[in-house]
């Protein structure tokens, strides 16, 4: 693992400015961009956390603020450790905040950071990975779908609503695909049932996209959080290494 330098940085974008996080080699010198998507709970010091391992590992990691249009982050107040179960009054908070970041919205975002990105010294030429968390994973399949000549690599993990009955659902884009792509589902997760998962699959498999999707037993929906009730130990671990291994492959 190298020496890592975290700063946080502003970008411009349709709506206004994102607040993000940005973490890259100590160097200084220009490495493969990961744009790293958030969870539901936000930019806070476990996903600074994240994006500084991937960055040990020698890739300069952008962490934007999606709600960016509620507030800089964090938009709602959070406990060091989170436990929704113990704290409902936070969902009342951050559902509504999730429900108003459309599709369109996203997309429009995804375009500034992969622009600001393509643009900073930090950021090697050439396309992008991306790697997403809970609502994230939506995001992550999402941007590859609308930016491929942007995205050389896609992962998600306990993704939830990734191919619904929805006309917007995010396997719909998989026909637009040409990034390789890796999902790691939760286990027993509500939000993305089997049948969701088997949707998934013969989308990307239809479409011809490069992919393999593996459900992570005995983890729950949000496994890769630190900081949070639903962390699962061998399933972070397990996402850390399909991660960098895909990563790997890409640059």
């Amino acid at each position: 693992m190298t020496s890592v330098q975290g700063t946080a940085v502003d970008i411009p974008t349709e709506d206004g400015v994102a607040d993000a996080y940005l973490s890259h080699p100590g160097d200084g010198s220009p490495r493969p961009g990961v744009l790293l998507y958030q969870d539901a709970f936000g930019l806070r010091p476990h996903l600074r956390a994240m994006a500084d391992r991937l960055a040990g590992a020698g890739y300069t990691v952008l962490v934007p603020n999606v709600f960016y249009r509620h507030g800089r982050a964090p938009v709602v107040e959070l406990p060091e450790f989170i436990d929704p179960a113990a704290r409902p009054e936070m969902w009342e908070k951050l559902h509504p905040i999730m429900q108003s970041l459309t599709n369109d919205l996203a997309m429009r975002d995804a375009g500034a950071y992969l622009h600001w990105m393509a643009e900073s010294p930090l950021v090697a030429d050439g396309p992008v990975a991306l790697t997403g968390y809970c609502m994230g994973a939506r995001l992550s399949l999402l941007t590859a779908g609308t930016h491929p000549d942007r995205v050389a690599a896609a992962a998600g993990f306990h993704g939830g609503r990734l191919a619904t009955d929805a006309p917007d659902s995010p396997h719909r884009v998989a026909d637009r695909v040409t990034a390789e792509l890796y999902f790691g589902h939760a286990d027993d997760d509500p939000a993305l049932p089997p049948e969701q998962i088997e949707r998934l699959e013969e989308a990307l498999t239809a479409a011809g996209v490069r992919h393999r999707c593996e459900v992570y037993e005995g983890a729950q929906h949000g496994f890769t959080q630190a900081d949070t009730a639903a962390y699962h130990e061998e399933g972070a671990e397990r996402h850390w290494t399909a991660l960098l291994d895909l990563l790997k492959r890409t640059f």
